[in-house]
């Protein structure tokens, strides 16, 4: 039993590690490509990788963009989160800007107990002051996990021999998050900051680290 709560609750604790989509300044984006190089901290080091594309423009833009995202640490490529989605720019009063973010997430986290694989989806919100050389801004979101996959090692099976591999449902959980986020832009380049908390589901639990931050680079072609 005491190992089958480690494996809950790694995996929720992975649920947590988050970096975020690009963080976009859109009175400055008349470019149809943006890259982005990303660096995060809650109890480590997250680096990620983004690329978008605009696929229209005027009063509603809208960019799909696919997202990678691992832990700094001895075994990088065993843990690892991908992205795929879109934002776009549903209202814009002057410079004030709500823009609505939706994603897909498939995820690994490997312990010595288990190997999970997960397919989620994450959704916000984002109502912000945007200006051509500066920006900030408040988003809300929920990261949800739809379906897990267990597969479990060897050292799990010897002390639960009657424990079965396969897909779980319904899904282990999910987490509210909501942050504040700013930026800086010169030419065809943006740097970004973004400071947040995560709360679970439920409200009433937050994740051993609730508080996350993130520092990202954008360049525009």
């Amino acid at each position: 039993m005491k190992s089958l709560h480690k494996i809950i609750f790694a995996f929720l604790f992975y649920l947590s590690l988050r970096i975020h989509a690009q963080v976009i300044n859109w009175e400055n984006l008349p470019q149809n490509n943006i890259a982005t190089v990303n660096f995060g901290t809650e109890y480590g080091i997250i680096s990620g990788l983004t690329y978008g594309y605009k696929i229209s423009d005027g009063k509603f833009p809208f960019l799909i963009n696919t997202e990678v995202s691992i832990p700094l640490g001895e075994k990088r490529l065993d843990d690892f989160k991908v992205k795929l989605g879109g934002q776009i720019r549903v209202l814009k009063v002057n410079n004030f800007n709500m823009s609505i973010k939706m994603q897909g997430i498939f995820r690994v986290y490997n312990n010595d107990f288990v190997k999970i694989s997960n397919f989620g989806s994450d959704f916000s919100t984002t109502i912000g002051y945007y200006r051509e050389r500066w920006f900030t801004g408040a988003e809300f979101g929920f990261d949800k996990a739809i379906v897990s996959r267990y597969i479990h090692t060897d050292l799990y099976k010897s002390n639960f021999p009657d424990v079965k591999d396969g897909w779980y449902e319904p899904s282990t959980g999910g987490n509210y998050y909501y942050n504040v986020k700013g930026g800086y832009s010169f030419g065809e380049n943006d740097i970004t900051l973004s400071v947040g908390k995560i709360t679970s589901q439920d409200f009433k639990t937050s994740p051993l680290f609730p508080i996350f931050s993130q520092i990202g680079y954008n360049i525009k072609f």
